[in-house]
C-alpha cells in the first residue's frame, strides 16, 4: 500500500508549529520515539501540546546523567556527548526498540521514525554560546529501507531557555519537512527556518541519505546552506560528504588557498606544495597538526549575478579527485577568513596567494563598511599569528613582480612596508617558472573555443575528467561510424 506524504496547497502557505505538528499526529501511519538530551523535551513537547499525540508518540525519553546515558547507548570513544557519533548511536538504538517492540505484520502500514538530538546549551558563564547535532531516521513507505537527515547547529542566543525553544522549533520543523517535503529537499532545508531568525541559530552541515534521497549531492546541499543565508561557511571533505567544520579545524594548523580553480590547474597546485613545504618548517607548525583547505568565496560561485551549481559541482569533482578539503564561504575579504578560522585554532596560520590577491588587500574600497577602515582589517588579519606566501606574478616584459618589488596606493605604501618587514609577508622562491603563464581563464576558454593543448595545463588526472564528465562546457566530438555517412 502506497502512503502519499506529499505537500497540498491547503500547506503552501507557512503553517503553524501547532498544525504541522498535528498533521503529523494526524496521519496514522507515522509513528515512532523521541530521545532528546541536553536541552529539555522541547521538540515532543510540540506534539504532545498539538493534541492526538497517542498515535504518534510511541516513547519520549531523555537520558540527562551521563552513566545512563552510556548505558542505553554506549561509551564514546572520546568521551564526549555532544557528537554525531552519539547521535547516530541513539538513532540506532531507538530503532532497533522499534523493530523488536512493534511487530510488523500487526502494523504492515507503519512508517517507523526515530527523532534525536544531543546538545550543549549556552554555558554559566556565558563563554560558550553551544551547539548540537539533530536527527532523524525515518521511512516514507512501510516497506522501504530508511532515510536519514542529520544536520548540526551553532545557538546564537545568549539565554538557555530560548535555546530550548529554538531547538523545540527548528526540531519540529524538520520532522516535518521529512514526511512532506523530502522530494524537494532545496525547499526542506529552507522551511527548517520556519519561525525562525537566522539570528537564533546557524545550521553548517547537513547530510542527507537513503532511498529518498538518493539523487541528493551533500556538496550541493551544503551549497545551500551558504546561499540561503544558514551559515557563513561549509565544508567537505573529499568523500563528497559534509564535514564539520569545527572538528576538522580544531587546533590545527591552517594553510588556505583561495581561488577560482575553475579549473584547478598546475599553477594551483604548485603554489599549494610549495608554499606547504615553507609553512610545515615554521616554528609552532607540525605537519601531522597541519589542516590545508582549499576556499572558493561565493562571489567566485556567480554568473550572472546567479550562482551557477552545475559549474560549482564541476569545481568540487576535480578538488576532490586531488584529495583535497573544500570550504565555501561566504567571506569575501580576507580577514573574515582568518576571523572564522580563529574560532577554532588559535595556532599558527598561513594563506597562499597571488600577487593580485595581495594588492587587492590593500586596495581601501574593500574597508569602508569599517569604522576603522584599511586599519580595523589589517589589526584582525595580520595581528593574528599569520604568515602570507606569495606567488610570483610573471608580467608582460617578462619581468617578475614580488613581494619586493610589489606596487600598492601610495597611500598603503608605509602600512605595506610595515607588514612585510615583519616577515608577515614571504616569497615563494621555489616555483616551477614554466607555470607563471598557466591561468585558469586561459585553460577554460580553450576548452569553451575547443582548442589544443590545455590539457598540459592541469594536474595529472584531471584533464581526463573534464574529458569524460564533459565539465566546463567541454564537448565530446562524435565519431561517425561509416555507415552513417
Amino acid at each position: 500500500m502506497e502512503i502519499s506524504l506529499k505537500g497540498d496547497k491547503e500547506f503552501d502557505e507557512i503553517p503553524s508549529l501547532k498544525t504541522k505538528a498535528l498533521r503529523i499526529n494526524l496521519n496514522e501511519n507515522i509513528y515512532g520515539t523521541f530521545a532528546e538530551i541536553g536541552a529539555g523535551q522541547e521538540t515532543v513537547r510540540q506534539f504532545f501540546r498539538a493534541g492526538g499525540a497517542s498515535g504518534t508518540i510511541a516513547k519520549a525519553m531523555s537520558a540527562y546523567d551521563k552513566d545512563f546515558s552510556d548505558a542505553i547507548y554506549g561509551i564514546e570513544d572520546d568521551g564526549r556527548y555532544v557528537t554525531e557519533a552519539r547521535l547516530r548511536k541513539m538513532l540506532d538504538h531507538e530503532i532497533h526498540l522499534i523493530e523488536q517492540r512493534l511487530i510488523r505484520e500487526k502494523h504492515p502500514h507503519k512508517l517507523f521514525f526515530s527523532y534525536a538530538n544531543t546538545v550543549a546549551t549556552i554555558d554559566f558563564a556565558k563563554k560558550y554560546k553551544g551547539h548540537g547535532w539533530v536527527g532523524i531516521r525515518y521511512q516514507i513507505e512501510a516497506d522501504q529501507d530508511y532515510n536519514e537527515i542529520i544536520l548540526h547547529l551553532r545557538f546564537k542566543e545568549n539565554d538557555a531557555r530560548l535555546q530550548q525553544e529554538t531547538l523545540g522549533i527548528l526540531g519540529t520543523n524538520l520532522i516535518y519537512g521529512a514526511f512532506y517535503k523530502y522530494n524537494e529537499p532545496k525547499k526542506l532545508l529552507r522551511y527548517l527556518y520556519d519561525h525562525l531568525d537566522k539570528d537564533q541559530l546557524e545550521i553548517d552541515t547537513i547530510n542527507f541519505s537513503g532511498p529518498a534521497f538518493e539523487s541528493v549531492d551533500n556538496r550541493l546541499m551544503s551549497l545551500q546552506l551558504v546561499k540561503n543565508g544558514m551559515t557563513d561557511a561549509v565544508m567537505f571533505s573529499p568523500d563528497g560528504n559534509n564535514v564539520l567544520p569545527a572538528r576538522v579545524l580544531y587546533k590545527k594548523n591552517i594553510l588556505a588557498l583561495r581561488g577560482s580553480f575553475r579549473p584547478v590547474t598546475k599553477v594551483n597546485m604548485d603554489m599549494f606544495h610549495k608554499s606547504y613545504e615553507m609553512f610545515i618548517k615554521e616554528n609552532k607548525v607540525e605537519a601531522d597538526k597541519t589542516q590545508v583547505v582549499f576556499e572558493i568565496t561565493l562571489s567566485n560561485l556567480r554568473a550572472e549575478g546567479e550562482i551557477d551549481e552545475q559549474d560549482f559541482m564541476d569545481r568540487a569533482r576535480l578538488l576532490c579527485s586531488l584529495g583535497q578539503t573544500v570550504l565555501i564561504s561566504n567571506f569575501q575579504e580576507y580577514y573574515k577568513l582568518v576571523e572564522y578560522f580563529s574560532q577554532y585554532t588559535k595556532s599558527r596560520m598561513g594563506l597562499a596567494m597571488g600577487v593580485n590577491n595581495l594588492v587587492d588587500i590593500f586596495d581601501e574600497k574593500y574597508y569602508r563598511h569599517l569604522s576603522g577602515g584599511i586599519l580595523e582589517a589589517f589589526g584582525k588579519l595580520f595581528f593574528k599569528d599569520l604568515r602570507v606566501y606569495l606567488y610570483p606574478m610573471k608580467n608582460d616584459d617578462g619581468s617578475l613582480t614580488t613581494s619586493e618589488n610589489l606596487k600598492v596606493h601610495p597611500r598603503m605604501k608605509e602600512l605595506y612596508k610595515f607588514f612585510k618587514y615583519n616577515g608577515k609577508v614571504v616569497d615563494i622562491t621555489d616555483y616551477d617558472a614554466s607555470n607563471l603563464t598557466v591561468f585558469s581563464r586561459k585553460v577554460l576558454k580553450m576548452i569553451n573555443d575547443g582548442k589544443d593543448g590545455w590539457e598540459a595545463m592541469l594536474p595529472e588526472g584531471v584533464a581526463n575528467l573534464i574529458k569524460e564528465k564533459s565539465l566546463f562546457g567541454f564537448e565530446t566530438e562524435e565519431i561517425m561510424h561509416p555507415d552513417d555517412l
